[in-house]
């Protein structure tokens, strides 16, 4: 595992049990699933690529548009394989394959992931076939210098 991904990886784990809460993104206060990705961006870059704006919970099924893909795309490059995919990556899922994506985790050895669970914490979660088979796309974080 490159340097990265044991940075992204460790700053993760920091993040356990951070309460979860809609929009928010501060470690040990309150994050929701997009939070926690933010506030690993922040302690790796120093910075946000981009404001990430209000958002309602029902945002992806009232707008249709696949923003987190999008932004994943935009602002990691290219996604890897699972078959690729390393801790310390990210991991997006989407409900259903006619859906936007709508959930973000890092993924930890022994096929666990990390994430912000609604209604609980950020926690470390079993990568169960009922999550693995809605894994939309696993992309790497990007190296600082390519910034």
């Amino acid at each position: 595992m490159n340097d990265i991904r044991n940075d992204v990886l460790a700053i993760a784990r920091s993040w356990i049990g951070t309460p979860y809460r809609h929009q928010a993104s501060l470690k040990d206060v309150g994050c929701d699933c997009l939070g926690l990705v933010r506030g690993i961006w922040r302690e790796l870059y120093g910075r946000e690529p981009e404001p990430a704006g209000a958002y309602a919970r029902d945002w992806a099924e009232r707008s249709g548009e696949d923003r987190l893909m999008a932004a994943a795309l935009s602002h990691f490059g290219d996604a890897v394989g699972l078959e690729a995919a390393m801790p310390g990556d990210l991991l997006i899922f989407r409900w259903k394959a006619e859906m936007a994506a709508k959930h973000l985790g890092i993924l930890e050895e022994g096929g666990r992931f990390i994430h912000a669970y609604e209604q609980a914490a950020v926690v470390s979660s079993a990568l169960v076939p009922s999550w693995r088979r809605r894994i939309a796309g696993v992309f790497v974080f990007p190296d600082p210098s390519r910034l």
